[in-house]
């Protein structure tokens, strides 16, 4: 989630144009009137946030704050549209997390960052850590740099705590098998038709 330099809220990975798009520059220097004109593949247009939640209004939303710029614009978009059940609001950046929070009040929804899942995963295994509230989900990679992060005692931790459990980018079936199988709650994946597949021969495809 990036911010336009006159506070449009852009569903767009990057941070500037450059790389996907038929357009250049950074996301933040430029007004919407400029950055509406870019496209994706030659004809895909990148698409408004605020868009996204009017088109599909029963879909739920992982946002990633990328920018500080992006973070009231974000939380006045959630306040204004009453998506409080429909965003879950997430960053590597605890603290950009946190503020959001602060802002928003108890009903907006977050997942951990990066010192959050290192606490509870320190905390899954008997050592005390502290934990910010407020989370709803832990949102992780089945492993990190050689380091397993998911596994049965930390989805038991994130339970035990009222936390669900997401992993990302998961595209092997075998492994989507495993980790439905762990009890996680959710699983990120870019082969749709291949978790369907796996949830529907497990009984758990709703």
């Amino acid at each position: 989630m990036h911010a336009t330099a006159d506070g449009r809220l852009i569903a767009f990975h990057d941070a500037t144009l450059d790389r996907v798009t038929d357009s250049g520059g950074r996301i933040a220097e430029l007004p919407w009137s400029r950055v509406r004109e870019a496209r994706v593949a030659g004809s895909v247009p990148l698409p408004l946030f605020e868009e996204l939640l009017e088109e599909f209004p029963e879909a739920r939303r992982n946002v990633d704050l990328k920018a500080e710029a992006a973070l009231l614009p974000l939380v006045d978009l959630i306040r204004r549209t009453r998506s409080w059940d429909r965003v879950c609001v997430g960053s590597f950046n605890e603290s950009r997390v946190a503020r959001a929070q602060r802002l928003a009040g108890p009903r907006l929804a977050t997942s951990y960052g990066v010192r959050g899942v290192l606490a509870l995963r320190l905390r899954s295994l008997g050592v005390w850590a502290p934990l910010r509230r407020g989370a709803v989900c832990v949102q992780v990679p089945e492993a990190r740099n050689g380091v397993r992060v998911v596994d049965r005692r930390f989805v038991a931790a994130a339970h035990a705590r009222g936390l669900k459990v997401h992993v990302w980018t998961v595209n092997d079936a075998d492994r989507m098998a495993a980790l439905v199988d762990l009890g996680v709650d959710g699983i990120m994946t870019d082969r749709i038709a291949t978790l369907r597949s796996v949830l529907t021969e497990r009984g758990v495809w709703a």
